[in-house]
């Protein structure tokens, strides 16, 4: 008897953001070590936890595909890439790498949507919720490393930088919080 609740297409499409969040946690796995290595112990925490949730969130794929009782494919993660050139190359690439990461949820959102799918595209919005958290936590970090003076921030400003990261919360305030007495 076939248990499978999905279709060749989306299946292979959820294996295949199985893997791209995957290579995400890589890819922060990788900026954290780099990061690490040249003294910015507190950002690379910050990308340490951010590789770990990555991780997580393939996990959660994984499990759903198995859930709907189609076949989980692990494929091969490809590297990471080139080290950052700086602190603020690396906010840049991590932004790039949640963007691309965003654009890949959609295309599985529109899938299910011209499937039909509901069960999936209920499954999706929390990874559509998520991305916006992502991408603010990023430009967050984009925004930070620009008031501190770009490529050419002084090193007490990376210092101070570093140090906030070490404690800065993993999530980002979502808008739909916000209210005119707690904005």
């Amino acid at each position: 008897m076939d248990t499978n609740s999905l279709s060749k297409t989306l299946a292979a499409a959820l294996n295949e953001q199985m893997t791209i969040e995957a290579h995400a946690s890589q890819i922060y796995l990788s900026y954290a070590a780099w990061l690490s290595d040249n003294g910015y112990d507190g950002i690379a925490n910050f990308l340490f936890r951010h590789a770990q949730e990555e991780r997580n969130h393939m996990m959660k794929i994984l499990e759903y595909i198995l859930e709907r009782g189609a076949k989980v494919v692990v494929s091969a993660i490809p590297a990471p890439g080139d080290d950052p050139v700086n602190v603020k190359d690396c906010f840049e690439k991590v932004f790039k790498q949640e963007v691309a990461n965003t654009t890949a949820i959609y295309k599985i959102v529109r899938m299910c949507y011209d499937e039909q799918d509901w069960a999936t595209l209920n499954f999706m919005q929390w990874f559509v919720k998520e991305q916006v958290e992502e991408e603010t936590l990023a430009l967050n970090l984009l925004d930070k490393i620009r008031i501190a003076g770009g490529e050419k921030a002084p090193a007490e400003a990376l210092y101070s930088l570093d140090r906030d990261l070490a404690t800065t919360p993993d999530d980002a305030r979502p808008a739909e919080s916000v209210t005119a007495e707690n904005p």
